[in-house]
């Protein structure tokens, strides 16, 4: 199937254009075909952590599109389909099947009928499934769905026109025509959870990149929505901060790893010294082809669980980041990972907001470089529940591959700097042991149960939300806003990753209490050093009392402020765009889980940073000559 082939960023082939995502481009309409369709000249990504999670043996890259002629002969990176087929003459409003042999290469379909050639728009609507299949709706049955008369029902051509009127409104306004008998139906009412069943039309079971040939059964009910809806696409993403061995180690990656991936491993570190744990030792050292000594030394270092060095039989990416980010000190520089501690203050400063802060914040650390890599497993298309008891609830996951397991999957490397804060966890645990705090906290926690992203945003939050979490993530959106004004960073540019997990009873992992803001634009804005100097002091201190502050207010308040229940699924509380929302390419859950209370305070629930925030109202007070 050949498709005319437009540029898009290479980060834009994982989000928001990745496998099965629509990219609108200058009025057409395209879809990303399955990983199949990639050049064999994708580069390759290297993220051992990544590929141990996800069960793949590695990751690939498209190739930059040359220039010059070379980029005319060249079949580089993924291949989009046009999509819908049903497109429409914006001038005559005839309707065309649009078919794989009329395209022109980097031609847009015109209408050979009307002076001109207007460029043909695509169709509005689409039908999609909970099983993630997508297709054109049968606009020749819509049309003859309400023909009483026999000749209509029998009509056989395809003829249609999309034809529009002034006498009504909204969809009713439009009409799908048959040119021949002239039966029509207009497009109210085509958003109905059923409309397309009681037509007779079923799911046709493939994407759009496939052939009738492929054509497979699926008893899931397609609907008809809108091609630009929200619920069309839902990529699953996962990304991994490029962490280094530990200093000591750093030359010996390879043998360490082979190590800690060892079954005997854990066993041995959980022995005590003695003649069972010299034994393990020595068949360990045989099985790795290491010394005794080494093996030794590995386990002095990293017996008590709080090791830099992921082991493959441990899902959870976010400790060997924490474990690195909290300890800098553990690890040794390389090329894609530069961190150094600092201080949140100045020594001389005496202000009491300063002192307080410093009092709420353990550590600092400054990442003048980190590399991060993000892969696409697949996507859904589905609606959350409706809440009627119907089997609606949500979709079933599609592989980057649709015809077989995928043994690699397609991701992007993107290099940047950011800025690590970790809260002191005395603190910390004292406050989130009071009363209002906790029982405020499950209330988030009822909804996020009744949610049909809850297991989403259980792999981020762990297996209970904690008020760390909310209160962290909280301050992570505030932290990306003011830092967008005082470093000159477009906010779309930056991230976050929270490490705030609750981990299951009886784990040894240590607890997690920071934030980690920084940029991964993939390009040149990603390491302008702007930001690595905002994590230094002065500047990091003014940042955070800064965005404390403004926390406080919010314009759409009182509404904010006293919500009950914000966003999809009630999962936010005093949380809007006004005030704490990100674009979407900032938020690690989409948005979700945020609320301004955990993190200032009202009557109600006591804030953790409300010290730092009365100490910096008593101040500018006092500055305030009331005289």
């Amino acid at each position: 199937m050949r498709d005319t082939r437009r540029k898009v960023r290479r980060a834009q082939t994982i989000v928001p254009f990745g496998v099965g995502g629509i990219l609108d481009l200058r009025g057409e309409s395209f879809v990303a075909a399955d990983i199949r369709s990639w050049a064999l000249r994708a580069t390759g990504v290297e993220s051992p952590r990544l590929a141990r999670k996800l069960k793949v043996e590695g990751f690939r890259s498209p190739p930059v599109i040359p220039s010059g002629k070379a980029a005319f002969t060249a079949r580089s990176g993924p291949v989009y389909v046009r999509f819908p087929k049903w497109l429409f003459c914006p001038q005559c409003r005839e309707m065309f099947l649009w078919r794989s042999e009329l395209e022109v290469r980097d031609t847009q379909p015109t209408c050979g009928r009307c002076p001109g050639k207007p460029q043909l728009a695509p169709m509005r609507f689409i039908q999609i499934c909970a099983a993630g299949h997508m297709a054109d709706i049968d606009w020749k049955r819509w049309a003859h769905s309400r023909s009483d008369s026999h000749e209509q029902r029998q009509c056989q051509l395809r003829r249609l026109r999309f034809a529009a009127t002034t006498e009504s409104f909204g969809l009713d306004a439009l009409r799908v025509v048959c040119v021949s008998c002239r039966a029509g139906r207009s497009l109210e009412g085509i958003s109905q959870k059923n409309i397309l069943k009681q037509i007779g039309l079923r799911c046709a079971g493939t994407h759009p990149w496939q052939t009738d040939a492929d054509d497979a059964a699926c008893e899931e009910t397609a609907r008809a929505v809108q091609r630009g809806a929200s619920n069309v696409y839902f990529p699953i993403t996962h990304s991994a901060i490029d962490i280094p061995a530990p200093a000591e180690f750093a030359l010996n990656d390879e043998r360490v790893q082979r190590v800690v991936d060892d079954r005997l491993w854990p066993v041995l570190t959980s022995e005590d010294d003695g003649p069972a744990s010299e034994d393990l030792r020595d068949l360990i050292a045989k099985r790795c082809g290491v010394s005794e000594n080494f093996v030794d030394a590995l386990r002095r270092r990293y017996a008590d669980g709080s090791a830099a060095i992921p082991s493959a039989v441990d899902d959870d990416l976010s400790v060997a980041e924490w474990a690195a980010f909290s300890a800098p000190e553990s690890v040794a520089d390389s090329d894609n990972f530069a961190v150094h501690r600092t201080e949140l203050r100045l020594l001389a400063s005496d202000m009491r907001s300063e002192q307080e802060l410093d009092a709420a914040i353990s550590a600092v650390v400054v990442a003048d470089r980190v590399r991060e890599v993000r892969a696409l497993e697949g996507f859904s298309r589905y609606e959350p529940s409706s809440g009627d008891g119907d089997d609606d609830g949500g979709g079933r996951i599609v592989s980057v591959n649709t015809a077989g397991r995928a043994r690699w999957l397609p991701a992007v490397e993107a290099y940047g700097e950011g800025i690590f804060i970790a809260v002191d966890e005395e603190r910390l645990s004292a406050w989130e042991a009071q009363e209002p705090v906790r029982s405020w906290t499950r209330r988030i926690e009822h909804n996020l149960d009744a949610s049909f992203r809850a297991d989403h945003l259980r792999d981020k939050s762990g297996p209970e939300l904690l008020p760390r979490f909310v209160m962290l993530h909280t301050l992570a959106h505030h932290f990306i806003r003011q830092l967008s004004y005082d470093s000159g960073y477009n906010a779309a540019s930056l991230r976050e990753r929270v490490y705030a997990r609750s981990h299951l009873p009886g784990s040894e992992l240590p607890p997690q209490a920071g934030v980690f803001v920084y940029t991964a634009a993939g390009d040149s804005e990603g390491t302008l050093g702007g930001l690595a100097r905002q994590g230094r002091p002065p500047y990091l201190a003014e940042t955070l009392i800064r965005l404390l502050e403004s926390a406080q207010w919010c314009s759409q308040d009182p509404l904010c402020a006293d919500s009950a229940g914000r966003s999809l699924a009630n999962l936010n509380r005093a949380a809007c765009h006004a005030c704490t929302l990100l674009p979407e390419t900032c938020c690690e859950i989409g948005n979700s889980l945020l609320d301004r209370t955990l993190l200032i305070g009202d009557g109600e629930v006591p804030g953790f940073f409300r010290d730092v925030v009365q100490a910096a109202l008593e101040e500018s007070a006092e500055v305030v000559d009331i005289s």
